[in-house]
């Protein structure tokens, strides 16, 4: 009796270390996402005034 509970225990512990993992995991990704949509805008931005400066 006390392994299976050993056991269970195990599992729900596991599960939970990996829950905080995958939270932090997705956090970073969902950061990163963002700052690459914003340095693709800012450069689409720059590229759009430098050529147009270029024009006039």
């Amino acid at each position: 009796m006390g392994r299976i509970l050993l056991i269970v225990a195990a599992v729900v512990l596991a599960f939970c270390l990996l829950g905080s993992l995958m939270g932090i995991i997705f956090g970073l990704l969902k950061w990163a996402l963002i700052i690459g949509l914003v340095a693709v805008v800012v450069m689409f931005v720059a590229k759009l005034f430098r050529s147009s400066h270029i024009r006039d």
